[in-house]
């Protein structure tokens, strides 16, 4: 390998290292582990309102370190985990909870997946009842049926044949 090349290949594997420098890790001291617990526990609760689908536990929004940094702070101030929830949905609104409470702005969130569910067990039921119905003459042909198509399928065979 040239001396070049080299030195193109160390230049790159500084500059792909340099963006791993860049990121910070949070780091917080706790008093026993049951409470560092209790914080991871919260921040992978709670969604990042900047990201689409993502806690603020893996986000590196500026918005999820914010938000990490209040929960550590009230934590340490001894907060409940429910007032910890409570400030930052009225903050930041109730899409920071994975599982949104049962109230009046909810109850289609929460009802829709039995309803679905129910209508789906209804039309089963409904079709193996019509079905149980009709019997299984009802698919059978009359006479006159079959002998039109006996006389379908001779013509459509007579037809193969002078080709």
């Amino acid at each position: 390998m040239t001396a070049p090349a080299r030195v193109g290949i160390l230049l790159a594997l500084m500059l792909s290292s340099v963006s791993v420098f860049g990121q910070s890790q949070d780091v917080y001291q706790f008093d026993s582990r049951e409470q560092e617990q209790r914080f991871q526990t919260l921040i992978a609760e709670l969604r990042c309102p900047k990201c689409q689908n993502q806690n603020i536990a893996d986000s590196n929004a500026p918005i999820s370190k914010d938000m990490r940094e209040a929960v550590y702070r009230m934590m340490s101030d001894g907060a409940s985990n429910e007032e910890i929830t409570n400030a930052l949905v009225s903050r930041f609104g109730e899409f920071v909870r994975y599982k949104p409470e049962v109230d009046s702005r909810t109850i289609m969130l929460w009802a829709t997946p039995a309803l679905v569910v129910f209508i789906g067990v209804v039309v089963v039921l409904l079709t193996v009842r019509r079905s149980g119905r009709a019997g299984p003459a009802a698919g059978a042909l009359t006479d006159e049926e079959r002998a039109r198509a006996s006389r379908l399928l001779y013509d459509e065979d007579q037809n193969d044949r002078s080709s």
